[in-house]
């Protein structure tokens, strides 16, 4: 199964990026590639939350549980329904000299064992993209300050 992991650098305050990325149904306002998220339960340190995104004009929809750990500055998901057979994976920010480096891991399976063998390289580059898309939607909402 596919692992993607993207970083970047942002200049803000662990604190702040990690509430931004907290915030996933504002995600379609400044991720390109996120159509919609709609968060259908909340507890205190979970979401139940629909997706809808758009991968080269193809949208892909999900349903994913989200686990937030405030302390440790970290955001897990994992898909319960969709258009994949696995997604999964974390968040993590962590303070980096005057700012934050953000981490996103992608661990992915489309079920679908004879596309993978032929499209395997450009279905982890497509996920590195949209990873990379995501992180620097993030930075740019948390820099324009």
């Amino acid at each position: 199964m596919p692992y993607v992991e993207t970083s970047i650098f942002i200049d803000d305050k662990p604190e702040n990026v990690y509430k931004a990325a907290s915030d996933m149904e504002s995600y379609p306002k400044y991720m390109a590639d996120v159509e919609s998220v709609k968060v259908i339960e909340r507890t205190e340190n979970t979401t139940l939350s629909e997706w809808v995104s758009d991968i080269e004009g193809t949208p892909i929809y999900w349903t994913e549980r989200d686990t937030f750990d405030r302390e440790a500055m970290t955001i897990s998901y994992k898909l319960t329904e969709g258009d994949l057979d696995k997604f999964e994976g974390t968040w993590v920010c962590t303070p980096s000299g005057s700012g934050t480096n953000v981490v996103l891991g992608v661990d992915f399976d489309f079920g679908i064992p004879h596309l993978e063998e032929l499209i395997g390289p450009v279905l982890k580059t497509k996920v590195r993209d949209n990873s990379d898309m995501m992180l620097a939607g993030l930075k740019a909402l948390c820099e324009q300050k």
